[in-house]
């Protein structure tokens, strides 16, 4: 019987969705953290029945019933999904040097937290190493011959990370003004394709049209520092927030919504090197842009039912 414990500080963002927000408790208490620090955000002015639904899902947070510290960061007033979780992970790494990051909508595998100790142990001097994630978009990668690889691409849907790393982040991504800096992260991603969606991205951010994100600033943060993120060679988080209420996952017939969990093996197999897979890389933007088009085919369709044409 394995005596492993997690001593991991693990930090949960939550809105209003209690019934996600309480799948997610329920696996974190399963891993019984000793630090739980937990950013909400505040209801929209313009949306009533957030009062309640906010309320419903901060008191899931009151269920905590094992030995843990329960720190709070909660917003009276909305602050949008852009700054109130950059604000409160600012805070959580004020508190803590390292941590397990989750939303309200990031379903973990029992084993994600586990994965995640470990590799914030082994490459907490690493520089080069900015970020742990806990999902494969791809489910599987090369899964027989290691247990994770390098990376300079991956959602953010269940992660962890180091206070020296998160220093670097910036919710205006300033720097992206720099044509060195553009050029610096076009080196890095060694990829005209990728570095184009990465631009457009950036630019949206740098010139103020995107203010609803905090993960783009995040990547962005971890390219101007060719910083790397290691990614499981198996899918350790489902998404179950694809839903019409949903900010930003909307489409609820996704390909990578609740995506398929695997169990991580340990003790893990390193190969022994750090190295970005390029070949990784390429197939995660192919998969983003394959899910991309079909969401816009999705919605194509669903506005020709609307109007009454036929495809």
């Amino acid at each position: 019987m394995s005596t492993w414990q997690l001593n991991t500080p693990v930090v949960l963002i939550i809105f209003n969705r209690a019934d996600t927000t309480q799948q997610v408790l329920d696996a974190i208490r399963q891993a019984k953290p000793p630090k739980l620090l937990v950013i909400a955000d505040g209801p929209r002015a313009n949306v009533p029945s957030d009062v309640k639904k906010c309320a419903a899902a901060r008191a899931i947070i009151d269920q905590v019933d094992w030995d843990c510290e329960v720190l709070k960061k909660y917003s009276e007033v909305n602050l949008g999904c852009g700054v109130c979780p950059a604000r409160g992970l600012s805070w959580a790494f004020e508190q803590v040097e390292e941590a397990i990051i989750l939303e309200d909508d990031c379903l973990p595998e029992p084993t994600f937290f586990r994965f995640c100790e470990e590799m914030l142990t082994r490459y907490r001097d690493d520089e080069r190493i900015m970020i742990v994630l806990g999902t494969n978009l791809l489910g599987e990668w090369k899964s027989q011959q290691q247990s994770y690889h390098f990376s300079y691409c991956g959602p953010i849907w269940g992660w962890a990370s180091w206070r020296r790393a998160w220093q670097h982040f910036d919710f205006d991504a300033k720097l992206w003004g720099s044509d060195e800096v553009k050029s610096r992260i076009k080196d890095v991603l060694a990829d005209d394709y990728i570095y184009q969606l990465r631009r457009n991205s950036f630019d949206g951010i740098y010139l103020g049209q995107k203010k609803d994100v905090w993960d783009y600033q995040w990547s962005f943060a971890r390219l101007v520092q060719s910083g790397l993120s290691l990614v499981p060679s198996v899918n350790l988080i489902s998404n179950i927030g694809f839903s019409k209420d949903a900010t930003h996952t909307t489409f609820e017939n996704s390909e990578v919504a609740r995506l398929k969990t695997t169990s991580m093996t340990f003790p893990m197999k390193d190969r022994g090197f750090v190295a970005v897979d390029r070949e990784y890389d390429r197939r995660f933007y192919v998969r983003m842009g394959h899910t991309a088009v079909n969401r816009l085919k999705g919605r194509i369709k669903k506005g020709a039912r609307r109007l009454g044409v036929k495809l």
